[in-house]
């Protein structure tokens, strides 16, 4: 709803430019002075102005229309004009002459027309009204070409008075007109909307707004700062009488300098943009002092915390706009004054576009929890807090702190290589721990390399066998952040096998879990890019398969060998580990440990290795084996009536006692013979006892065995 200024002349009521002055002392608002008198005076409603406009050319004009828009868009205005057209001497015509008695009286500063009818829904909207209109509407017009009436708030009408409206705006007599406008058309019943032609009205963009309220002060020769119309606009919210409204309330209340920024921000209760600007260079500078002196001076001076933080949000959303848009305001895109834009690009260049997406989206987000809440300076104060919070883990605010760090690198030097190397050596300190365990690690497995081969056929070479000598130097262990250049011979199975130790020690720094699962895996072969892994259980291996631990033992030997293999896995026949160390004999039912003496050993079946002696150090096997056994002979000493169980269990760790005389060397067999036990003089993991292996494969400890007799 716009008009244009009027003319200057002060003609007669029936000349053009015509208006009502009012009494003395009394003038019309501004919103009814420059109420638009023809379509063409209608600012931002090309979408309906000119298929109306062409309708009353063509001379196709309906017998009803739906108005609906928001408030002060020009509805009810558009339907004067309407009328005026539709009656005037010359028409229909979308250009009413102004001239004739019907132009004159339905002019906006005129006195109406009895044969335009307005009624206002709000308060003549039930069944007896509209059963008097329908009476009415069938006289014939006094003096004009039709009867129109404009019904406007149309959604207030009740379904009982729009049923009796339906049959005369479905057959109206030739001349009836209805116009109804609404700000909710969906109220209206489907029948009547149905029958009706439908023009929706949109809010008046901010630029055709600010123009409009230009025109206004130049004809009214008011004075203005150029930074008060841009939050008139705002006030105004794309409503033209809500803006004029405030313009007129303003032009009242200033004196000969004109309208005044700091007045008009304190009447409206807008933030002023020096506080606005105090804070964003605060969340910029990460000052929290500064910030929150800020949201104290906001709460003391009575100022509405939520109307600070809507105000905060849309200042963020201009910087946001004007860093990625530079030229916004020349394009319309930001509505600010020229002196007010190179401080927003500063601001914005210094706060950077990731920062400023954060903010504006806490800020959002706190405006909603602020909505009702009993306490809202402290909702705000969290919200800043929040902001101030440049650490955060989510991608916004990693994204955030890249973008300070590329804003840093830009602006200053370079950091130096010497203090690049001390920070990743900073952020590695268990590398050097992992290399002194592994290089403590070396003699035991060296000794465990001097065993005699396996006699048992099918079974993979253990991980220790290829292992270095005890003699050579420990390699460094690479880090996963390391340089991706191969270091140690080409890849192959023996060259994998041989640096399995270091595999696993570099999977252990990278993920421990991995590093897990791998000390039950052993190299089973390495071709055509893939590595083939044997695992001693189908659960392990799936286990291995689906929590994606094979991409870490390909970094890993990406960096050590230069390539990255596929990995695949397999499980050991029999269901034996991974890894096993090769012995002489095995535990089957023939065996050493597997007579028929009544030993529980005896039913196992086919033993399966166990990790390699590089998952778990020689003198942790010994101690746990020592301990173990104590225990367990202590509590089957205690237990009474242990009988032939005990008898045969006593039978069976002697046989074990001989089988390991007769198959280790002369070290190992005074070991097991009761001297002092070497690391070195440990059985091979598949000659556990019955009970050992019972105890290794279910997790736990055996501490009292009941007879069943």
């Amino acid at each position: 709803m716009t008009g244009d200024a009027p003319r200057p002349s002060a003609g007669t009521a029936g000349e053009p430019g015509s208006r009502q002055a009012g009494p003395p002392g009394a003038p019309l608002a501004l919103y009814r002075r420059y109420r638009p008198a023809t379509f063409a005076e209608v600012k931002g409603q090309d979408h309906v102005t000119e298929p109306l406009r062409q309708a009353l050319r063509s001379g196709r004009v309906h017998h009803a229309y739906l108005f609906s828009g928001p408030r002060g868009c020009g509805k009810t205005s558009s339907a004067r004009i309407l009328a005026r057209s539709l009656n005037c001497e010359q028409g229909p015509t979308p250009d009413p002459c102004g001239v004739c008695a019907s132009c004159v009286a339905l002019a906006p500063a005129g006195p109406g027309s009895i044969d335009v009818i307005e009624i206002d829904a709000a308060s003549h909207g039930g069944v007896d009204d509209a059963r008097d209109l329908r009476e009415r509407a069938f006289y014939a017009p006094v003096s004009g070409r039709f009867k129109i009436y404009i019904i406007d708030e149309a959604h207030m009408v009740t379904r009982e008075g729009f049923n009796a409206l339906l049959k005369l705006v479905e057959e109206p007599p030739p001349h009836l007109k209805f116009v109804f406008a609404t700000t909710e058309p969906e109220k209206v019943i489907a029948t009547i909307r149905s029958r009706t032609h439908h023009y929706p009205f949109r809010l008046v963009p901010p630029a055709v707004l600010r123009e409009h309220l230009e025109q206004i002060l130049a004809a009214e020769q008011v004075r203005c700062e150029p930074s008060v119309l841009p939050i008139v606009v705002r006030a105004g919210a794309g409503s033209v009488r809500d803006a004029l409204s405030v313009l007129d309330q303003l032009i009242a209340g200033s004196d000969s300098g004109g309208l005044r920024y700091d007045r008009a921000v304190a009447l409206l209760g807008y933030t002023d943009d020096r506080l606005l600007d105090e804070v964003v260079g605060a969340f910029s500078a990460g000052d929290g002092a500064a910030v929150f002196h800020a949201v104290d001076h906001v709460v003391e001076a009575g100022h509405d915390t939520r109307r600070f933080a809507a105000d905060l949000l849309d200042r963020l959303r201009d910087l946001i706009v004007l860093s990625a848009v530079p030229d916004a305001a020349s394009t319309g895109l930001i509505e600010a004054p020229a002196d007010r834009l190179e401080q927003m690009s500063a601001q914005a260049a210094d706060f950077g576009q990731a920062g400023l997406t954060r903010a504006a989206e806490i800020v959002s987000a706190g405006l909603l929890e602020m909505r009702g809440a009993t306490s809202p300076r402290l909702l705000l104060e969290l919200m800043c807090a929040q902001v101030l919070l440049s650490t955060g883990t989510d991608n916004a605010g990693l994204a955030e702190r890249l973008d300070r760090l590329e804003r840093r690198l830009d602006s200053g030097p370079q950091p130096s290589a010497a203090r690049l190397e001390q920070t990743r050596a900073a952020q590695r300190p268990e590398v050097p721990a992992v290399a002194e365990q592994r290089g403590a690690e070396r003699p035991a497995q060296a000794r465990a390399a001097e065993r005699p081969p396996a006699s048992r056929p099918g079974r993979l070479a253990a991980p220790d066998a290829a292992s270095p000598a005890a003699g050579e130097p420990a390699s460094e262990v690479p880090a996963p952040s390391g340089a991706p250049a191969p270091s140690g011979p080409p890849a192959s199975a023996d060259a994998i096998r041989a640096r399995w130790p270091d595999i696993l020690a570099a999977v252990q720094n990278r993920r421990k879990v991995a590093w897990i699962q791998l000390s039950n895996a052993s190299v089973e072969s390495f071709a055509d890019g893939v590595l083939t892994l044997a695992f001693a259980k189908a659960g392990t291996a799936r286990g291995f398969e689906t929590g994606g631990y094979d991409q870490d033992l390909s970094h890993v030997l990406a960096v050590m060998f230069g390539k990255s293999p596929q990995i695949k896995t397999t499980v050991l026949a029999g269901g034996g580990l991974a890894g096993s160390e090769p012995a002489s004999g095995g535990l089957t039912g023939g065996g050493p440990a597997g007579g028929s003496g009544g030993d529980r050993a005896g039913g196992v079946g086919t033993a399966a290795g166990t990790v390699s002696s590089s998952s778990r150090p020689p003198d942790q096997a010994e101690q746990r084996g020592s301990d173990r056994g104590d225990h367990r002979d202590d509590t089957r000493g205690e237990r009474p009536g242990a009988g032939g169980a005990s008898q045969s269990r006593t039978a069976s760790r002697a046989r074990a006692s001989a089988s390991k005389q007769q198959d280790y060397p002369p070290s190992q067999a005074s070991a097991a013979a009761g001297g002092d036990p070497q690391p070195s003089d440990l059985p091979a993991p598949d000659m556990l006892t019955g009970t050992d292996l019972i105890e290794r494969e279910l997790g736990g400890r055996i501490i009292q065995e009941l007879d069943g007799s």
